[in-house]
This record gives C-alpha cells, structure tokens and sequence, in this order.
C-alpha cells in the first residue's frame, strides 16, 4: 500500500511539473504558484503581467 501511495505521489509530481513548464513558457512577466496539501500537488496558478512601455 505504501508502494501504492508513493507511486501516485510521483506521477503526481510529474503531471504537475509537466504543467508547470508549459506555463512557464507562455509567461512572459508573472508567477506561477503550487498549492501543496499532504505531499501531494492540488493547484496550480498562474498570474501574470503585462507591462506597458
């Protein structure tokens, strides 16, 4: 059970990570924020800026 538990830790980590470097990418000036809750990713969000010259 413990190997159960772990195994969807990480395939949440890398789903989370996965969707952290695709906003990553679109983002020119803002933040991206993970909401963690018992080791485990709930929610990402994302708040950008746009800057006017």
């Amino acid at each position: 059970m413990s190997s159960e538990i772990n195994q969807n830790k990480e395939k949440n980590l890398e789903e989370a990570l996965t969707e952290v470097r695709k906003l990553v990418g679109d983002i020119k000036y803002g933040s991206v924020t993970l909401v963690v809750q018992d080791g485990v990713v709930v929610q990402i969000e994302r708040q950008e800026k746009i800057r006017i010259k």
